[in-house]
This record gives structure tokens, sequence and C-alpha cells, in this order.
């Protein structure tokens, strides 16, 4: 990934955090089959390694998990937002005319090595996690145990655990900060004016950063 330096993000809490708030990345492998992709919710362990392992399942049925080897390297991409940019929302343009159409965005791309885990006790936990994570905003929580047991073993044994150890995080957060803080707040107001607040908040962080 192509990263200037003012849009670099080289904080390892802050692109752990972009993991745990938007865990559903990309997987590219590639395997004997030659390139692939696959779009899975990851489990974040910090406790684990220099810099986490990325936990995650696939169905037995996707030939992934037979393609790929033990210790292979992989990417997960995890993408955090994005949005277009008008040269109409910069004050500058309307003034110079020198301002052209952009994208934003925030991502995360996690390097590491791959282990397949077909292994049940593996799997069962981490559903069991990655259930009660995401089921824990829920009114009345689903849990694992609110299905009859032979379900549910039924349904795990259709599944293959994956693990990814972290060898390289590199971390892109594309908010404007090479134009003016008068533009960045511009560009901001009018994404959040248009409900699209989370690339509008980040760029209004800059604009706090850049003041200071």
């Amino acid at each position: 990934m192509y990263v200037p330096s003012h849009f670099a993000e080289t904080r390892t809490d802050v692109l752990h955090a972009c993991i745990a708030q938007y865990p559903f990345g990309t997987l590219i492998t590639h395997g004997n089959s030659g390139l692939d992709a696959n779009h899975l919710p990851f489990e974040l362990a910090l406790e684990e390694g220099e810099l986490g392992v990325l936990r995650a399942h696939v169905a037995r049925a996707n030939p992934v998990w037979q393609d790929i080897a033990n210790g292979d390297e992989v990417l997960v991409v995890f993408h955090a937002g994005d949005a277009y940019i008008s040269p109409n929302w910069y004050p500058s343009k309307h003034e110079f005319h020198e301002q052209v159409p952009t994208w934003n965005y925030i991502v995360v791309h996690a390097h590491g090595r791959i282990t397949i885990l077909d292994d049940e006790r593996y799997v069962r936990g981490v559903v069991g996690r990655l259930t009660r994570t995401h089921e824990a905003s829920q009114p009345n929580p689903w849990k694992m145990g609110d299905a009859p047991k032979d379900y549910i073993d039924t349904m795990l044994k259709a599944i293959v655990g994956l693990q990814i150890d972290i060898t390289r995080l590199v971390g892109k957060s594309k908010l404007s900060q090479n134009k003016e803080a008068r533009d960045i707040r511009g560009a901001s107001e009018a994404l959040i004016s248009r409900g699209t607040s989370p690339i509008g908040d980040a760029m209004l962080e800059q604009v706090a950063q850049k003041r200071d």
C-alpha cells in the first residue's frame, strides 16, 4: 500500500483500536490456486505475540483452508470508513479554483503468518468469544447455550479455525492532512451534514491537531 508520510498512522495502539472497532476484514491469500479474498469477522488477541494474533473461522466447504499451508504469509485488510470529497467543500477552491475531487479513508493492513486449526475446541472458543462481543449491545444477547447442544455441535463441525500471527501493521488515514485547516473543516462539516460522520469526525480531529 502506498502511504505518503502525512497519511501514515504508525501508532500500534491506534491500529489495534481500529481493528477492534471494525473487525470485519478481508483475508487475502496466495495459495495453490492463486490469489483469493475472503471476508470474515476477526477476533484480535493482544496478549499473544509482539503485535497480537487474529482469530477467525471459515466454512469447511470453503477451499481456502486447504489451498494454503501453515506458515504462509497472508494479509488482512480492515476498512474503517471512506467518503468522497468534493472540491466545492474547500473554501480555498472558491478563491483560487485549484482543488480536485478526492476520496478519504482509513484502513489497516495486518500482515502475518497463518495457521489452520481444524480443532473443535478452538473453533468453539472463537465462536463463543465473537458471539459474546457482538451480541453485547443487544437487549437480550443470544448465546450458544440458547440453541440445542447437538445443533451447535453439528454447526461447529462445519467450520475450520484460522489463526494469524501478526508480523507487521500498516495504517493509512487519508483525511486531507495535506490541506489547509479551513479546507479540512469545510469538507468535514459537509460530510457530517450529510450523515457521513465517521470520516467527517476524524477530519475534525485533524483540524484540532493542526491548531495545536
